[in-house]
């Protein structure tokens, strides 16, 4: 069965989309740790990032370097940290925290958005891209 991350990718799911490419695709997270909380997923559904030709491992990296030079272009914070945990979906995904301070990182504090604030920063992302 296809993982939630799938069904986003082929337009099943809605989404805040920022990126997509051949490979690759980011979105916001909709828990977010803090405002700008992105997801960059392999187009091709693998459970674990070390199971990942090392090709599409590499194209993850810098997929996700593009997109967190966008968000640190947008979003104001101290860095954009990223980790690779992976246990909520079974499909490889790099998130992308923008981060004021540890608490960001730690997944157990969540911010609440409107659906027009996700629409906001998806697009002031989106741009910073290009």
């Amino acid at each position: 069965m296809a993982s939630i991350f799938t069904k986003i990718i082929q337009g099943e799911i809605p989404c805040y989309k920022i990126a997509e490419d051949d490979h690759f695709f980011a979105f916001l997270d909709i828990e977010p740790n803090s405002k700008g909380h992105t997801l960059c997923v392999p187009k091709k559904e693998v459970d674990k990032i070390f199971d990942l030709d090392e090709d599409t491992y590499m194209g993850l990296m810098a997929f996700s370097r593009k997109v967190a030079k966008g968000i640190e272009k947008t979003v104001p914070c101290e860095r954009v940290g990223m980790t690779v945990i992976g246990l909520e979906v079974p499909h490889v995904h790099v998130h992308l925290i923008p981060l004021h301070s540890m608490k960001n990182a730690t997944f157990q504090h969540k911010v609440s958005m409107t659906n027009e604030e996700f629409e906001e920063i998806a697009k002031k992302i989106r741009e910073a891209i290009k």
